[in-house]
């Protein structure tokens, strides 16, 4: 027999509907889970259980009723740690709001709640979404459901961890340099980085703002299109959002004959791992058997974007996090002896040292005599990109390349040492970058596993606001490839 944990979202929702399950069940099922695993995988920073407990309560006398309104009803989710919560302690993973808690929720997570979707938690995260392994949280470090000596990857990593090890069957993250698609394709999962503008950035705590987009982390490529379509949608309160319809499941089905899909020479070279090129290659037979025509091209300034991008978002972080001074809310050095003092004392102890190391970056490039040389080329690298995809998406619907160079890296020092990301984490992102950069949409998807037995993943990008082809694509190639099975098999062990 099927435990509830083990179900998708897909499943969830039709077994309320028909009241084969209530929501209540549902939700204790995925607490049992959770208070069996947790300790080994601390996904979690804060488990709202009272709270979560009491609305299923409101939920089963909904579902008594014939009142099921919403598309998500009675489905349970958890929620990364830098999304406001109102009344629910909101961290970013960080010293400097340890005892935070908003008056106010972020849109993404009220539409899910209108949906009538419920929070078990909030999840763990790199500090301030800074980083890409989730080891420079300051509360604990997440570790990896198929193998606990290796990390989730971040700075969604609570997300997709929790989401592997079915503790809920969806998670909100955020990406703004693959933070959703990486640790997605480290834990075997699907992670879609939508296209900038498509969900609401209100209320979700600013890293980079040109760069920062929100999305789902789920088992499935349909579950995560029926979470997408409920989140996405125009916000007056961000006028980065998009009045754009989210119609994603209709067309999920269609054949691929006639798709054009092109390969970038540069995802598959020298950084590349040999098990990781395997998989896409086999990917790629995949999708001509599908019907569809894939292609060798070529990106040259992909080699640029990890320079660039960190030129920038360090730039805008630097902005967005001084904020944080001490005065109005968050942590408060004590005793400081002047206004001086207490800015420097609060922000050296409340922030953790990649998030300190960002901030010196970007005010450094921002300063008197870097701008022009540091931000203003970075800026021009940002257009060039933008143009080679644009020119790309002129003759092919879909790109498609691994999501990471290899699989999740072991923990430094095992799973209680906490360390921050080092030049090798960040040139990982190479791959997961430019689709920030431009802002147009991408996914992760399982393609295959490594020989040591860890998920590898399968990038599919397309233009803005092609997240329908893509889901397209991407439920075709789950219908021949899937990691479902072993999901709900993991064992939760290091290895």
């Amino acid at each position: 027999m099927t435990n509830i944990h083990e179900l998708t979202v897909e499943e969830l929702v039709n077994k309320i509907k028909d009241k084969a399950l209530k929501p209540s069940e549902v939700v204790n099922a995925y607490y049992e889970k959770i208070e069996k695993d947790e300790e080994a995988v601390n996904a979690f920073i804060t488990i709202t259980k009272d709270e979560a407990l009491e609305r299923a309560k409101d939920l089963d006398a909904l579902q008594a009723e014939n009142k099921m309104d919403g598309a998500l009803f009675g489905i349970p989710f958890g929620i990364k740690d830098n999304f406001n919560t109102r009344d629910v302690l909101t961290t970013c993973a960080s010293q400097m709001l340890e005892n935070f808690y908003p008056v106010y929720t972020a849109t993404s997570v009220k539409n899910l709640e209108d949906a009538n979707a419920l929070s078990l938690g909030k999840l763990n995260m790199d500090e301030f979404a800074m980083g890409s392994t989730t080891e420079s949280s300051y509360y604990k470090v997440t570790t990896n459901p198929w193998n606990l000596n290796h990390v989730p990857g971040g700075s969604s990593g609570g997300s997709a961890a929790a989401v592997a090890a079915g503790f809920v069957p969806f998670a909100l993250g955020t990406d703004t340099g693959g933070s959703i698609r990486q640790p997605a394709s480290y834990c075997g999962v699907v992670g879609m980085k939508p296209t900038y503008g498509r969900v609401s950035r209100f209320g979700v705590v600013a890293f980079g703002s040109s760069f920062d987009t929100i999305g789902p982390i789920t088992k499935t490529v349909k579950d995560n299109a029926l979470v997408l379509e409920q989140m996405a949608g125009l916000d007056e309160r961000d006028s980065t959002s998009a009045d754009k319809e989210a119609n994603f499941l209709s067309s999920i089905d269609q054949n691929l004959s006639g798709k054009k899909i092109a390969l970038p020479k540069e995802f598959l070279d020298e950084r590349t791992g040999e098990d990781v090129k395997k998989a896409v290659k086999e990917a790629v037979k995949v999708f001509e058997s599908l019907g569809a025509t894939v292609e060798e091209v070529s990106l040259p300034n992909i080699k640029y974007g990890v320079s660039a991008y960190y030129l920038l978002a360090s730039s805008e972080a630097s902005s967005n996090l001084a904020r944080f001074d001490g005065i109005r809310y968050g942590y408060r050095a004590e005793n400081p002896k002047n206004l001086d003092e207490l800015y420097m004392k609060t922000r050296s102890e409340g922030f953790g040292e990649e998030v300190k190391r960002r901030i010196l970056l970007g005010t450094y490039v921002l300063g008197s005599g870097h701008y022009d040389k540091y931000f203003v080329q970075a800026q021009r690298m940002r257009r060039a990109f933008i143009e080679d995809f644009k020119k790309l998406f002129e003759t092919y619907d879909l790109i498609i390349g691994p999501t990471t160079t290899g699989v999740a890296p072991k923990l430094k020092g095992g799973a209680q040492h906490n360390e921050v990301d080092d030049v090798e984490a960040l040139l990982n992102d190479v791959l997961t970058i430019p689709a920030n950069m431009t802002g147009i949409p991408a996914i992760s998807i399982p393609c295959g596993m490594s020989e040591d037995g860890l998920p590898i993943g399968l990038q599919i990008l397309s233009d803005h606001y092609n997240e329908a082809v893509i889901y397209n694509a991407a439920y075709k190639f789950e219908e021949r490839y899937n990691l479902h099975d072993e999901l709900n098999n993991l064992k939760m062990e290091v290895k």
